[in-house]
């Protein structure tokens, strides 16, 4: 699937990956290939992103929101930082 993750500044992330875990703010959801459909309100907190079945990258987020349609999953939040 492919991920995206954008800050009112600028593309944070953008490339082809396993899966994402997520901070929403009912709890820590998985976004994984071929996922449903979705839009949800992220709080502050880590943001992993699953490169593949065994690597990792994490980035601290602000509050914001996630949409999952075609695939395609796209993380729009005020601020991220690699972490």
């Amino acid at each position: 699937m492919t991920l995206e993750i954008l800050t009112p500044e600028r593309k944070i992330f953008s490339d082809e990956v396993y899966g994402v875990q997520l901070p929403g703010i009912g709890g820590l959801f998985e976004v994984l290939d071929r996922h449903a459909p979705l839009v949800s309100a992220l709080k502050e907190g880590t943001l992993k992103i699953l490169v593949d079945k065994t690597a990792t990258t994490s980035f601290a987020i602000k509050s914001g929101f996630v949409e999952v349609l075609n695939n395609k999953t796209t993380v729009l939040v005020e601020g991220a930082v690699e972490s």
